[in-house]
């Protein structure tokens, strides 16, 4: 079928063919053929690379030119968005207004209502409902890419409860939901009253199979020798697959892994480099590298792209990832060694796939086996159409049994049977608060409607979940979160500002506990509080860390809001431990010590940093809106400030400084030192007196004059900021960053 064959407009067709897409794959025919482009809505499990966002795209101009109202891509991570909203821009062309939105949960629906179509995470879609649930009413068709994380235990619950609300909120409209190749695609589809469309074809075609010392034993029975020449399966099946111009991923199972054989695999892959490709890498290493004090990990990560290999981990900054990522793309970088996080991320395909590590530690259980599912997700990235006529997924064993026992449980196994993981009592507090709080549900009875139609309520019966539902609702209102009148259930003004916040009740009511007693709260108090929630990411304990976290404890005891646990009960204890290495974490990125000494002390990435800061920004403005909602007035500025020295990354007195855009933490810092301790400093002084500051120069400087106009102009409100060494997350390119 061609695309012209599409009961499309001919500006449409015109732009569908202009992504240099003529003739559609058999999936994507079946799909087209199965009423989705009649407002059906459609389950499309397929693999990578099958064509999946196609279809959707299609389904999103068919419904925008009927007048169906704006579309919904709903995608679980931001660095996804970001490639979908870019991607989508070429639909401006005619027209089609595109829109992006993963920011705060608390942001208002600024010009969202004005673009035909709105790419957004999972959860920043649920707090916009929290907000605006009427933002349904001008919705006509929902993508749900990924349907398949429903099985994942932080985003899946998310995910079907707002399928649940925006059904429940606009009946009408279109679901077209995206997943890989899973076991139980029927029962989501039914779940959905979805038609179903599930394939194994691929454009590239994909050969599983497992490695044993220079022999590969694929599925079918087939055995392929490769030339070995280093005796290390990994690094010759890495130059065998440069032979032939081919690009490799290779997954391990943790950070650590991930550096050291990117060190073993640069080597080999630098003889392979052409030279151009050898100039545009060491460009890029010495930009990774250009900035004062960057971490060890920046400076190996730097080392390694020099010979075109890269490591890639949630440790890195988001900056970091995207240029390994871009470089990949643009076949600069050949080989890859990423954690299995990378699988979930962007599309990056490779000829090769290698999966090195298939067990992981796991806290309290060890060394477990990854799931099927995961297996088949880093599988599925081999392959890059248009460049290779097949894809290879490669596992390593050491053993003939292991090589069997391999081919057996992943190879030729079904994944894992996704299943709602909703019964979690903290879940069902947070979205059930949500939905008393935006009026979608105030008596039992629409309590229990609504959940039915969740994922969890599709898979049990409702008597099998409502003692679930009981607890949850007696906890919401012991907290005084949720009251009982008559027969409805009504947020309190503490609930309903809990709801719009989008944190866990559990955090809400640790907060105002602990602030209605204390005011002389110190830093390390009011950080330790933060990282005491169930909300905040933390930092892990190593054993070499124990002696001193406990030296700290000690000497800091009388500070913390929070008593620490008995030691005797190791989870908790060491909970404990992690808050407060986390508090630390937080306390020297807020009294701006350098990235290197962050890092090397705490043995974190500069990624982690960011997470951590980022998440507890946030729950520092939670803190001081609950502050202010139960009385405690004088901590409201406090917590404030606390709250925009998190997103910096400084000490109170830059705060002024680096609001400015393009002034981070490190140009702040030399401005401040050089006596421009504040705005109306930079306003009486000319351009030629600020370039002089070391880190600022001439550029900066004429940048910093024309803000400053603007800054005043706007009644003393700076535009948008950029940390000193970042890029704008979303238009970050290699040029930009050359």
């Amino acid at each position: 079928m061609r695309v012209e064959e599409l009961p499309l407009h001919h500006s449409l067709l015109a732009a569908v063919r202009n992504s240099g897409i003529s003739t559609l794959f058999p999936p994507q025919e079946e799909a087209f053929r199965s009423g989705v482009l009649e407002g059906d809505n459609l389950v499309l499990a397929v693999p990578t690379s099958a064509g999946k966002t196609l279809v959707a795209e299609v389904a999103i101009l068919k419904s925008i030119s009927e007048g169906r109202g704006r579309a919904l891509y709903l995608v679980p991570l931001r660095s996804l968005a970001r490639e979908k909203y870019l991607d989508f821009n070429k639909y401006e062309e005619i027209g089609i207004r595109v829109a992006i939105s993963i920011g705060d949960y608390d942001s208002a629906v600024s010009d969202l209502r004005q673009a035909d179509i709105v790419v957004m995470t999972t959860e920043r879609a649920d707090a916009l409902l929290r907000h605006y649930p009427d933002y349904m009413t001008g919705v006509g068709i929902v993508i749900v890419d990924e349907v398949h994380l429903i099985n994942d235990t932080h985003r899946g619950p998310t995910l079907e409860v707002l399928v649940a609300k925006m059904r429940r909120l606009a009946p009408q409209i279109q679901i077209v939901a995206l997943s890989a190749t899973i076991s139980n695609a029927d029962e989501i589809a039914k779940w959905l009253d979805a038609r179903l469309v599930r394939s194994d074809w691929r454009p590239v075609p994909l050969e599983e199979g497992v490695v044993l010392e220079g022999d590969i034993y694929f599925a079918n029975g087939r055995v392929e020798s490769f030339r070995r020449r280093r005796y290390d399966d990994v690094l010759d099946l890495v130059m065998d697959t440069l032979d032939g111009a081919g690009q490799i991923l290779i997954f391990v199972s943790s950070r650590r892994n991930t550096m050291a054989l990117a060190r073993r695999v640069a080597p080999v892959v630098r003889t392979y480099l052409q030279e151009s490709d050898a100039r545009t890498l060491e460009k890029i290493a010495q930009r990774l590298v250009a900035r004062p004090s960057v971490s060890e990990t920046t400076v190996a990560l730097a080392n390694v792209v020099r010979g075109g290999a890269a490591f890639h981990h949630a440790g890195l900054t988001n900056s970091e990832r995207a240029v390994i990522e871009e470089l990949f793309k643009a076949n600069a970088l050949k080989a890859i060694v990423a954690t299995p996080t990378l699988a979930a991320g962007v599309n990056l395909p490779a000829r090769r796939v290698v999966i090195r590590d298939y067990r992981r530690y796991e806290a309290d259980r060890g060394n477990r086996p990854i799931p099927v599912l995961e297996y088949k997700q880093m599988a599925g990235r081999a392959g890059r159409p248009s460049y290779d006529e097949r894809g290879e997924a490669l596992l390593i064993a050491k053993t003939p049994e292991e090589c069997d026992g391999l081919l057996e449980r992943y190879v030729l196994a079904e994944t894992e049977r996704i299943r709602s993981r909703l019964a979690d009592q903290d879940v069902l507090q947070f979205h059930l608060l949500a939905t008393i709080a935006s009026g979608l549900t105030q008596k039992r009875r629409e309590i229990d409607d609504l959940v039915a139609q969740t994922f969890y309520g599709h898979q049990y019966k409702i008597h099998q979940i409502e003692y679930e539902i009981d607890s949850a609702i007696e906890f919401l209102i012991a907290g005084e979160l949720v009251k009982l009148d008559g027969q409805q259930y009504l947020a309190t003004p503490l609930g309903e500002r809990v709801s719009q916040l989008y944190i866990a009740p559990s955090t809400a009511l640790l907060f105002r506990d602990l602030l209605g007693k204390r005011r002389d709260i110190t830093e390390i108090g009011a950080l330790h509080m933060l990282c005491h929630s169930q909300d905040q990411p933390l930092a892990y304990v190593t054993r070499s860390e124990i002696d001193e976290l406990e030296l700290f404890l000690e000497t800091h005891l009388d500070e913390l809001l929070l008593s620490p646990p008995d030691s005797w009960d190791e989870e908790e204890y060491g909970r404990f431990l992690g808050e407060l290495k986390t508090a630390r974490i937080l306390m020297s990125w807020i009294s701006e010590e350098t990235e290197r000494s962050i890092t090397e002390q705490f043995s974190v990435g500069m990624g982690d940093v960011h997470r951590f800061a980022q998440s507890a920004e946030w729950l520092a403005y939670s803190a001081s809106e609950i502050s202010h909602l139960i009385g405690a007035f004088d901590l409201v500025r406090p917590f404030r400030e606390l709250q925009s020295r998190l997103k910096y990354g400084v000490r109170a007195e830059l705060l002024p400084l680096v609001r400015l855009r393009g002034i981070g933490r490190v140009r702040g810092r030399m401005l401040y030192q050089h006596g421009f301790k504040s705005v109306s400093n930079l306003v009486e002084a000319s351009v030629e007196a600020i370039a002089r500051v070391p880190a600022i120069g001439t550029r900066v400087a004429e940048a910093l004059k024309a803000q400053i106009t603007e800054y005043d102009s706007a009644g003393g409100n700076a535009a948008v900021e950029i940390e000193d060494g970042e890029l704008s997350d979303l238009q970050l390119s290699l040029e930009d960053f050359l």
